[in-house]
């Protein structure tokens, strides 16, 4: 089962423009009974070493835009740890309300991209490159027609990356519902440019919320771990292969339905059964 689990989030994570990581938390949940902390956790890792991968694709492809990655990056690992800390306070009843408010939140981004920017539905993570989708990343806070380090461009995406890392830590979630649109803001590059740069930044933040997780949690279960991070893996993989065959603007809707009702049935299963 929890090989099952692995593949779908991988398979969801990848077939994805942003929000897919999300279903990770209330399938831990559901399928495996795991505590919400606990589930937080092995999301992180899930998520992080199936959005390796992809990193690797998009490494080979030179489609990531370093420096920008690198800055909201650093911010998002700065703060995952913070997020993971803050979550481990919480009762754990808070911590699921907030979980599925936030998988609301997401589910309805994703809806309305589907109808707004129904281009953008075709953008995957496990899609394919082109040289017309590359352009050259211009910071919109600098005079210059260039992205450069000025202070404010620096500045933008280390704030960004510390909301993310944050929102990751604390709830489990990848942050490309964020991440994406911030790529595009600050830098103006193309949203297959922006898709393709959030998996290294998903990679590194959710690797740091999971090894805070992991750091303060001497009980970690390493085979379940393992297990679903070997399903993520083939998840991804198996992504790349129907992409560009499935993708679009109902498997939009029908991810932001699925999210909407697997976060109303983990908050009335763990309600009804008492939140641990």
């Amino acid at each position: 089962m929890s090989i099952a689990i692995g593949l779908v989030i991988g398979l969801i994570l990848g077939l994805t423009g942003a929000g897919g990581s999300i279903f990770a938390v209330p399938l831990l949940i559901l399928l495996l009974d795991l505590p919400i902390n606990d589930a937080i956790g092995i999301a992180l890792g899930a998520v992080a070493a199936s959005a390796v991968i992809g990193t690797v694709s998009n490494y080979h492809a030179k489609h990531i835009l370093w420096l920008p990655a690198l800055l909201l990056s650093f911010g998002g690992a700065l703060a995952a740890p913070a997020g993971k800390y803050f979550g481990a306070q919480l009762p754990p009843t808070f911590l699921l309300v907030g979980f599925c408010l936030l998988a609301f939140i997401i589910a309805g981004i994703m809806w309305r991209q589907a109808i707004t920017s129904p281009e953008r539905s075709n953008v995957v993570r496990s899609g394919y490159l082109t040289e017309d989708d590359l352009i050259q990343p211009i910071c919109r806070f600098s005079p210059k027609d260039q992205f450069d380090t000025s202070p404010k461009c620096i500045a933008a995406l280390i704030s960004c990356g510390l909301v993310v890392g944050l929102l990751s830590g604390l709830f489990g979630v990848g942050g490309g519902f964020l991440i994406v649109p911030a790529l595009l803001y600050i830098t103006q590059v193309s949203i297959h440019q922006a898709v393709g740069t959030s998996l290294l930044i998903i990679c590194v933040i959710g690797g740091s919320g999971f090894i805070s997780f992991a750091a303060s949690n001497h009980l970690v279960d390493w085979i379940l771990l393992s297990q679903v991070c070997a399903g993520g893996l083939l998840g991804m993989l198996a992504g790349r292969l129907i992409a560009e065959k499935i993708a679009g603007t109902h498997l939009q809707r029908l991810f932001a339905l699925g999210l909407v009702a697997i976060a109303l049935l983990t908050l009335t299963h763990k309600l009804g059964n008492g939140v641990t």
